[in-house]
């Protein structure tokens, strides 16, 4: 499945390889842990950045030759991913759904002509379900991650992401990635992921349950999601959740860097999403996630942008191409970015 939409992109991000520092209020020690995928280089740092603006225009970038985005077909898949789907599928199992709905979620089945025809909402036999949520404080910047899509640590911060329904300026750093990897050592101070940066509140931190404890502390209602506090036990079933799509999502392409972060309609507990998700990592795509899980209010801002709410959806903003349908989307990002 995939999507059709249009935005714009504001210009609230430096540069992606530009000198960049976040001043902490103290300095920001790195503890050593299990979840270091290499080897620490330091054991303590101080986090500051600045922003220098960019002197090279950089390359232009358009659509593939005689390109035109496809039709969204709700609830299907294309034959030759069939495979694809269902190895992403997994992780609904050995998670629980973990992902799938945000904070507060609830549902209930309403008439139809309760609910406004402009208005995003399920049908099933006659009926729409009436989606609500409880969403905590927004933060007025996305919040920047570093990671990528192989790694259970990192994939426990992308849940609470979904829960959370945050957006989130990804900075991809698959194995032999030569921009964002380089770039966590400098303000953090070893290769260690995820990494989070807060620009709101000058946080930076690695660690992943920490960075959760912060993300609901900050941004939610303060209490960590039972499936994501279990210690070992969240660990290992993230790892299972990742058995279908073994080794995807984590080792670099050489690729064109975009001008500008693409722009994805997306939550991590959907297998479609997680396709399109592994092939902006392989290709090192900075990329703006909109976090759409069930009951998250930017189902109704894409309903109302497209004319329709399915996810993943695909706004790049160095082409001018919006784009639904997961199979659809891969097949742009690499005709357009890969060498």
């Amino acid at each position: 499945m995939a999507g059709i939409l249009s935005s714009t992109t504001t210009p609230i991000f430096g540069p992606f390889l530009g000198s960049k520092t976040f001043s902490t209020k103290r300095p920001f020690h790195v503890k050593l842990s299990a979840q270091s995928s290499e080897t620490p280089i330091a054991a303590s740092t101080s986090v500051s950045t600045k922003e220098e603006p960019s002197t090279s225009s950089g390359p232009s970038f358009s659509p593939p030759p005689n390109f035109r985005p496809p039709q969204p077909k709700p609830f299907s898949v294309r034959p030759d991913k069939n495979l694809d789907i269902l190895g992403g599928s997994l992780a609904l199992i050995f998670r629980l759904g973990t992902g799938v709905f945000v904070s507060g979620y609830s549902a209930s089945f309403v008439p139809k002509n309760e609910i406004p025809p402009n208005q995003y909402a399920l049908e099933i036999a006659g009926f729409k379900v009436k989606e609500t949520s409880k969403l905590g404080p927004r933060p007025e910047r996305p919040i920047e991650i570093y990671e990528f899509e192989s790694c259970p640590f990192c994939r426990k911060v992308r849940e609470i992401v979904a829960i959370l329904d945050l957006d989130v300026l990804y900075y991809p750093c698959p194995k032999n990635g030569p921009n964002f990897r380089p770039k966590v050592v400098e303000m953090g101070g070893k290769r260690q992921f995820p990494y989070m940066v807060d620009p709101n509140t000058g946080v930076a931190m690695y660690e992943s349950d920490e960075i959760i404890k912060y993300l609901v502390g900050k941004y939610g209602d303060g209490n960590v999601p039972i499936m994501l506090s279990l210690g070992l036990l969240t660990t290992l079933t993230e790892g299972f959740a990742m058995i279908g799509r073994m080794g995807k999502g984590s080792s670099y392409t050489p690729s064109k860097m975009p001008l500008k972060p693409l722009e994805i309609w997306a939550y991590e507990a959907s297998p479609f999403c997680k396709v399109v998700r592994e092939i902006l990592v392989e290709l090192e795509l900075p990329h703006i996630l909109r976090s759409c899980a069930r009951g998250s209010p930017k189902r109704q801002v894409l309903y109302e942008k497209a004319g329709h709410f399915q996810a993943p959806y695909l706004e790049d903003p160095n082409t001018g191409v919006q784009m639904f349908e997961s199979a659809e989307i891969v097949e742009y990002l690499k005709a357009t970015y890969a060498l």
